[in-house]
């Protein structure tokens, strides 16, 4: 079950980042930030290349089919999970565009920046909290060891989530480190 723990430690990747962006909004909100429109684009990278284009699709195609054809009584919860990929990857885009709707319009575009951003956060959470609590733990008890070998294996191609398969996202997430001040990240204070 090594895809078990490379899923906790994407988990866990993203919702560092996920935390980032929240302390960033609330910074910029209450004025104790400016905003950073360079770190706000890395942090939409991350959560756009990360889940949507490396993340989800293993799920859909590997884990969620592997659990289908055990437990297809999971279907709903499968369905709402897959649901909510689709709808998370239509939410990274409208992050795209609302950080370009507000570096034109400066501090009056804020606030929808700010609302996209915040629901798309807090859509993220309760989908990895869902994914935590109710998929993996089932997977994780009734799927056999011959069923986690197909599984593994998919998960294995970024077994660190930190950097992605070939270190494409050591650099991205490095650079989301330093930028986020401290001491939540090691940028300045």
């Amino acid at each position: 079950m090594r895809a078990i723990d490379i899923i906790h430690a994407e988990h866990r990747a993203l919702s560092a980042v996920l935390q980032a962006f929240r302390i960033v909004l609330d910074g910029i909100r209450s004025g104790t930030m400016q905003p950073d429109f360079t770190l706000l684009d890395a942090l939409i990278t991350y959560i756009t290349e990360v889940p949507d284009r490396l993340h989800h699709p293993k799920e859909d195609d590997v884990l969620f089919v592997k659990i289908l054809e055990v437990l297809p009584e999971l279907a709903p919860l499968i369905e709402k999970l897959q649901h909510e990929h689709v709808m998370g990857a239509r939410g990274t885009l409208a992050l795209h565009e609302a950080l370009k709707v507000y570096q034109t319009a400066g501090s009056a575009g804020f606030a929808e920046f700010d609302a996209t951003a915040s629901r798309y956060i807090e859509s993220s959470r309760k989908h990895l909290v869902t994914e935590e609590t109710e998929l993996l733990p089932v997977a994780k008890q009734k799927l056999a060891p011959q069923d986690w070998a197909g599984i593994d294996a998919a998960f294995e191609a970024n077994k660190d989530p930190w950097s992605g398969p070939t270190g494409e996202f050591r650099a991205l997430f490095s650079r989301i480190v330093a930028m986020v001040p401290a001491p939540y990240g090691v940028g300045p204070a």
